[in-house]
């Protein structure tokens, strides 16, 4: 989450007068992420979030990703209910963006990941991909291997003066992974962004998961493996083979991985760990000026890439 338009109190109160959810109390924006504006709202009714989606998020995409969170929460899943406007609308403008209301979900984000929290996190991806497959309308992956190597190009002429040398290497790394990216694997709706800041939890249980203007129609496995990269290294990148057991085994115990989902973590962790490398990347020489966000390093996801370039195959996940 982050802030990248600014809304007015005017303009916010004309357009909390399109819902039934009571009158404007309190409002802040949520400086943590880097993708949309979001603000915590609190009004006579409750409290809520509220969302402007920016540009990197396709405005077609947008009832897909609210259909979806619809369709998990009736499946049982905790996650962000879209709220409708008196006329039946979840979309609506907002200085000059496309807005959502969304039900708040209490509870707080592990800053410290404990192995307990890896292995619920393992089941909560596991019966999110379940919860999933009753929902027909497909997504594709953006950010998928087709999309890499367009971002990289966007990149490439500041990459070397982040880390001299970068922009060969992930070139170089590119290539590399795509060609070994794996085929007919079990696919299905994702979240493809389940980081510690997108899971909540209250009492030792997770109470809901967020954030899902990633989710798309891709490899399960894959999903697990942005979760191995997001929830299992250490603050000093040392990889934690413990937390991954704990994370698989919670997974497992919902979905088994077939032998071939388990060959293809390591290329599926590349895959994860140069996504977000690349994206974090981007974001690093492009943010804007002023705004209220807060980038996030891309050597992070370097330093976990080399890892996984290492990794001869499953056993270095704890498998």
């Amino acid at each position: 989450m982050a802030v990248y338009t600014e809304v007015t109190d005017e303009a916010l109160t004309a357009f909390l007068g399109l819902y039934d959810i009571g009158a404007l109390r309190a409002y802040r924006g949520i400086a943590e992420g880097v993708e949309n504006s979001n603000y915590a709202l609190k009004t006579s009714a409750g409290d809520f979030i509220l969302t402007l989606y920016e540009k990197r998020v396709n405005p077609e995409d947008l009832p897909w990703f609210l259909g979806l969170m619809e369709h998990l929460a009736a499946q049982g899943l905790s996650c962000p209910l879209p709220v409708r406007a008196r006329d039946g609308r979840n979309l609506n403008p907002l200085a000059g963006k496309i807005a959502a209301i969304t039900t708040f979900l209490p509870g707080i984000w592990p800053r410290r990941v404990l192995i307990e929290h890896c292995e619920k996190l393992g089941a909560a991806l596991a019966q999110l991909h379940q919860a999933g497959q009753g929902f027909a309308p497909t997504r594709r992956n953006g950010l998928g291997p087709d999309g890499w190597a367009p971002l990289l190009q966007k990149c490439l002429p500041q990459a070397d003066q982040v880390l001299a040398g970068l922009g060969a290497e992930l070139t170089a790394w590119l290539a590399q992974i795509t060609a070994a990216w794996p085929q007919g694997l079990p696919v299905g709706h994702i979240h493809a962004d389940l980081f510690p800041d997108n899971v909540f939890f209250l009492d030792g249980k997770i109470s809901g998961l967020i954030d899902f203007y990633f989710a798309c129609t891709d490899i399960y496995a894959y999903d697990v493996a942005v979760c191995l990269n997001a929830w299992c290294f250490e603050r000093d990148f040392s990889f934690n083979a413990t937390k991954s057991r704990a994370l698989l085994r919670g997974y497992t115990a919902h979905r088994p991985l077939s032998g071939a989902e388990m060959a293809a973590l390591p290329v599926l962790a590349q895959g994860a760990a140069l996504r977000f490398l690349l994206t974090r990347l981007y974001d690093w020489l492009n943010t804007p000026e002023g705004a209220m966000v807060t980038p996030k390093d891309p050597l992070d996801y370097y330093r976990r890439l080399r890892f996984h370039l290492a990794a001869k195959d499953a056993s270095a996940y704890g498998v």
